[in-house]
């Protein structure tokens, strides 16, 4: 089944409805949703603050939960849809889950790790290599993070936050 840019710009959508759920909990708006056969088989969006885990990530509670759903660790055929580019942390668990395919919206040119400032995806000492697609959404995502981020500095500035 080909996938369109149509496609990833639906999927994305998904993904900026997760972004605003957090949004609305206070923590980082980053959303992920995973795709298979043209079905969100998990969806999740960033905790970090909530759950006080460093590890609260929006794509590895995603992929958490696409593996308990599918019942295996290898998500083959499955497509990751996430807001913001992916971390070193969050690249590791993808390429460990055998991820075929990253779609994201913006580039994190301070902590990426699918093109910004890392590029795990394609590095040959790896045992899995995975497509990439940028840009999908990439205003919108990137307004979402950039309003969220000058509200707070705005907050804590008042003494608010």
């Amino acid at each position: 089944m080909k996938t369109t840019t149509r496609d990833h710009t639906y999927w994305m959508d998904k993904a900026l409805a997760e972004a605003r759920k957090a949004e609305s909990k206070a923590e980082v708006p980053i959303g992920c949703v995973i795709v298979k056969e043209g079905k969100v088989i998990a969806r999740a969006h960033n905790l970090r603050e909530s759950a006080q885990d460093p590890a609260a990530h929006a794509e590895l509670l995603a992929i958490r939960k696409a593996a308990k759903k599918l019942g295996a660790w290898r998500l083959l055929d499955c497509t990751l849809y996430v807001t913001l580019e992916p971390c070193l942390m969050c690249m590791g668990a993808i390429i460990l889950a055998r991820i075929p395919m990253v779609v994201f919206g913006c580039f994190d040119p301070k902590a990426g790790a699918a093109g910004s400032l890392y590029d795990l995806s394609s590095d040959s000492r790896l045992n899995h290599r995975l497509d990439v697609l940028s840009g999908v959404r990439e205003q919108h995502c990137s307004l979402l993070l950039s309003e969220f981020f000058s509200d707070l500095r705005r907050r804590r500035k008042q003494g608010g936050a």
